[in-house]
């Protein structure tokens, strides 16, 4: 399986650094798995959970000073720093070769290394790329097992190829202050130290799907995305999709796996992809997606039947639980769950916890993994080496007063400024603060792996080569009343808004021009069988209030005045955005 002869070389490099005491090259049979599996629940890096109640379910607490992405420590290591840009660190390449190198040496002394061959995307897809993971994690392997096509399927892939991502990973101390994550785009690279986290540490997600993979696009001609895609079926059968980018914290999860409302009965959602997206340019001249992911890695907290049944009814087997509550029958729990909680159980550290004690039992940002083809929305199409075909792309973000509930761009470069500029208020829940404005570009702010306004430019330059493109939306489900209630219900209702998303893009439906783009008719979203939202909610849900718009332009000139390499063509629609509203 690994005669591979650049693979095979560039391990034995890692060898040498790295020093491990056993090198196991890993098949991704099921025998594998069972005995890492066991090897894991002996050493205590995994507690096996109740096999009636969750089959397959396994348990993990990372390092207390180990639980989330470590965003100041992430690096991108070009040569030029302009290229990286003002929103990412930068380190030169060679201070990082040597810096993360005296953190490796020896590292893996004592332990064994894993050689984890990945594929994201489909086997049979054109769009799939390779990596190959080295890391001393058996949570680091079973985690990949679920979110990647692990083992002979990307040996296979590969063949005799050199074009595959270097990913290396140890826990080393894990010591917060010897902790880098560090990616190398011009040498297809990611070294990964101090962490057993997994936005950290599984090296196939942000690391190489959304940061390095965003840096091929560019140079390749497509694009990598932080968007969810899903499909809406009619009640004639006709199904059409969309990708969405919101930053956390906006409901992508739940619209990724919503569920029509019974009172929109014929209607289907189908689950593509919940988080990332890579999409090029098709021979109809549409946009294609593929889910370059095989699973889920999601926030547990606030997952229920009520936000995300397709979610819950995913986890129930075959699920690996990082930081949620261990009760003593070895099942698990989470706030915002809304099943009656433990009398007493394990919190996410390891210590005694009952409901009563004033502390989360689980961490804000525990997670699940769990295989996408679980999910009892998947889609048919999740798998087609071609991908899906794009109608819309949406952005948006939690807006009380700003934006309303749904407009559509006049166009690609316009939908490219309203992405661009997208923001979210923070909540008393996530903050301390309520209502400060933090503005993350289609979502990418964190994950863009070179200089954003390139990635701008990237964008804009895309509609040369796409005849077709889809058509681009910004949606704000989190639109409130005087008294701050939410006035849209949010949830499976948000297929309403989409109904109309996709008659915008079939020219089956008008709409309002106003100076941010065009809004629906009061009449043309569909409230019938919506209990609690009347008309007048509606027309109050799409107003454009031109004060509150005055001050959101002047705080769109500081941000934008941040990048160092914003397109003219930007800039420009700041302008004639000014020129609508006649400021």
């Amino acid at each position: 399986m690994h005669s591979n002869r650049a693979v095979k070389q560039w391990v034995e490099e890692m060898v040498k650094l790295t020093k491990p005491d056993n090198i196991v090259w890993l098949d991704g049979s099921e025998e594998e798995r069972e005995g890492l599996t066991k090897q894991a629940l002996k050493t205590g890096e995994m507690i096996e959970l109740d096999q009636e109640k969750y089959p397959g379910g396994l348990y993990h607490r990372t390092a207390i000073n180990d639980v989330a992405r470590v965003e100041h420590l992430t690096f991108i290591c070009t040569s030029k720093k302009e290229d990286a840009g003002p929103t990412n660190n930068w380190m030169a390449p060679s201070e990082a070769y040597e810096k993360l190198g005296k953190l490796f040496d020896g590292s893996m002394k004592g332990r064994t290394m894993y050689v984890i061959p990945y594929l994201m995307g489909p086997a049979a897809s054109g769009f799939s790329k390779v990596g190959i993971e080295l890391t001393d994690s058996i949570y680091v392997v079973l985690n990949m097992r679920i979110m990647t096509r692990m083992g002979k399927v990307a040996m296979d892939y590969l063949a005799d190829s050199s074009n595959f991502v270097k990913g290396l990973h140890s826990k080393g101390e894990l010591d917060p202050e010897k902790r880098f994550i560090c990616h190398f785009p011009e040498d297809n690279t990611i070294w990964s130290i101090g962490s057993g986290y997994g936005g950290n540490v599984l090296l196939g997600k942000k690391c190489f799907s959304l940061r390095l993979a965003s840096y091929m696009g560019r140079q390749e001609g497509w694009l990598a995305e932080h968007m969810l895609i899903l499909g809406i079926e009619n009640p004639k059968g006709e199904v059409s999709y969309i990708a969405a980018a919101f930053p956390s914290a906006c409901g992508k999860t739940n619209l990724a796996m919503l569920v029509p409302p019974k009172s929109l009965s014929g209607y289907k959602a189908w689950t593509v992809g919940d988080d990332i997206a890579w999409m090029r340019v098709g021979e109809d001249g549409r946009l294609w997606a593929v889910n370059p992911e095989a699973g889920f890695f999601g926030v547990v907290p606030g997952t229920n039947m009520k936000s995300n049944p397709n979610a819950m009814l995913t986890t129930t087997k075959n699920t690996i639980f990082t930081n949620v509550v261990l009760t003593p029958e070895k099942t698990v729990w989470w706030e915002g769950m809304r099943v009656e909680p433990p009398e007493y159980a394990t919190d996410w550290m390891g210590n005694p916890w009952t409901p009563g004690n004033g502390k989360n039992g689980a961490h804000p940002n525990s997670r699940f993994t769990a295989p996408a083809r679980q999910c009892p929305s998947i889609s048919p199409a999740w798998e087609n080496p071609k991908g899906v075909p794009i109608s819309a792309i949406l952005f948006g973000g939690r807006r009380a007063r700003i934006a309303p509930l749904v407009y559509q761009s006049f166009n690609w470069e316009q939908g490219v400024f309203v992405g661009a500029t997208m923001a979210s208020e923070t909540t008393a829940a996530a903050t301390g603060a309520v209502g400060v404005v933090r503005r993350d570009p289609m979502a990418m702010l964190p994950f863009c792996g070179y200089n954003m306004g390139d990635y701008f430019d990237h964008w804009l330059k895309m509609v040369k080569k796409t005849p077709n493109p889809p058509k681009i939306f910004n949606v704000n489900w989190f639109r409130t009343s005087e008294k701050g209630e939410f006035l849209w219900p949010g949830y499976g209702e948000n297929l309403r808004v989409l109904n109309w998303i996709l008659s915008r893009c079939n020219g089956e439906v008008g709409a309002v021009e106003t100076p941010i783009g065009y809004l629906p008719e009061v009449d043309d979203i569909d409230i019938s069988g919506l209990e609690g939202v009347s008309r007048d909610m509606v027309k109050t849900l799409l107003n454009v209030d031109r004060e509150s718009w005055k001050e959101e332009v002047k705080d769109l000139a500081d941000f934008l005045g941040k990048f160092d390499r914003l397109p003219g063509k930007i800039k420009e629609e700041y302008d004639s955005l000014i020129k609508r509203f006649e400021f």
